[in-house]
């Protein structure tokens, strides 16, 4: 069965189940304690995930390979790895000046200069998780 974009799962006798914010783990005793409470005597839930949701951010500008970046499953990304995973800063990108931009669940957006060369070098322990379908832009540096 897979899971609607409403985070519900259909399921015969007990009807829409909402397994948002729920590991598997925690969905399949949701699972079993609906069955067990008025159906089932002692029923035997297995849940597995097939596959995850794709979750993506995007990498701009002066990087090897600009585009889409998928996060691992169940994994987070910070901006160094996205940065990495899009072929690393071009040798004309500007270190010092990178955009991360978001997308907030009511519909602003935050936007955020970050000195990613105070990263590489140790000046700062910051490491900015990221966010499905954050966007960041490497600007090139002006000589």
């Amino acid at each position: 069965v897979r899971i609607s974009q409403e985070f519900t799962v259909s399921l015969p006798l007990i009807g829409s189940v909402d397994v948002k914010n729920k590991t598997a783990r925690q969905a399949q005793e949701l699972i079993r304690q609906l069955y067990d409470r008025d159906y089932l005597v002692n029923p035997q839930v297995s849940l597995f995930v097939v596959e995850y949701a794709k979750r993506y951010v995007n990498v701009l500008g002066a990087v090897g390979s600009p585009g889409q970046i998928v996060f691992p499953p169940e994994e987070g990304l910070n901006l160094i790895d996205a940065i990495t995973k899009a072929g690393g800063f071009a040798r004309v990108a500007n270190k010092k000046d990178v955009t991360l931009k978001r997308t907030n669940a009511d519909g602003t957006t935050d936007t955020k200069k970050i000195n990613v060369a105070d990263i590489l070098n140790g000046k700062t322990d910051e490491t900015w998780p990221l966010q499905p379908n954050d966007v960041i832009s490497v600007p090139e540096i002006f000589l």
